[in-house]
């Protein structure tokens, strides 16, 4: 129990969860955080629970703003950055990049266990291919936690094999896991990579509610302006009909 020496007057247990009881749910977070700090105890992180605090974001956190929506990802873009998106022959956004100058961050998102994140795992992965392939992968801190700063051999043309910088980032979020691809200057000079990882920031994820098997690719689309533009305009009766070339086989979209 507890006990108040200026007043005599003793509290018991009882008290004191009939207080924490009458409290809404922020007052009750408000004193467990206070208690923790005096106690100088950490709260505990729930399993899988994002470290997220400035971004990228989920659907269900996400701070209002401007941003081209693309199916599983909404993306904000800052000044000077360009955003670029792969297809592939069916017409079918397959990634997203961010284009800074000379340097590119390429998004792709997928889905991930409600229990845990897997980017410790895949960026075990990524540096196991790349150290035992002729590549070298060490891990680092960053700005957006644990990442891999690595060397990928290239085959070039007229070159033979070239060793290329890049730098891999990973996010865990809930139920998704976004990857970021840093490639130029942004592989190495953090400098040249800040625009582009604020840009990261920017991001929201849109899981959606349906079962997937984890590492499965989210869904990414073609913002509607564009999918008007694709759609082929109505024909006017009896108008003749122009046969238009068929598509190549990698299409990239710039914004």
């Amino acid at each position: 129990m507890f006990g108040r020496r200026n007043k005599q007057v003793e509290v018991t247990d009882a008290d004191v969860d009939a207080f924490v009881d009458d409290l809404d749910p922020e007052e009750r977070a408000r004193e467990d955080a206070e208690l923790l700090r005096e106690l100088g105890e950490v709260e505990p992180e729930q399993p899988g629970a994002p470290a997220r605090p400035q971004g990228p974001w989920d659907s269900e956190d996400a701070p209002p703003a401007e941003r081209v929506d693309l199916g599983a990802l909404q993306v904000a873009i800052p000044p000077n950055v360009e955003l670029r998106l792969e297809l592939n022959p069916e017409g079918q956004v397959m990634a997203v990049t961010l284009v800074h100058g000379e340097s590119t961050a390429q998004l792709n998102v997928f889905a991930a266990p409600r229990s845990e994140g897997i980017w410790d795992e895949v960026r075990q992965e990524i540096a196991d291919a790349l150290n035992t392939g002729g590549g070298r992968a060490t891990e680092e801190t960053g700005t957006l936690g644990t990442e891999l700063r690595a060397v990928v051999p290239n085959e070039v043309p007229g070159q033979g094999v070239v060793q290329a910088p890049a730098r891999f980032v990973g996010v865990d979020g809930p139920r998704w896991f976004l990857r970021a691809l840093l490639t130029g200057p942004a592989a190495t000079d953090d400098g040249a990579a800040r625009p582009l990882l604020e840009a990261v920031r920017g991001v929201v994820v849109v899981r959606g509610t349906d079962p997937m098997p984890a590492r499965e690719p989210l869904v990414l689309t073609l913002p509607a302006e564009a999918q008007q533009a694709a759609q082929p305009p109505e024909e006017e009766p009896g108008a003749p009909r122009v046969a238009l070339p068929e598509r190549g086989p990698e299409i990239t979209e710039v914004y």
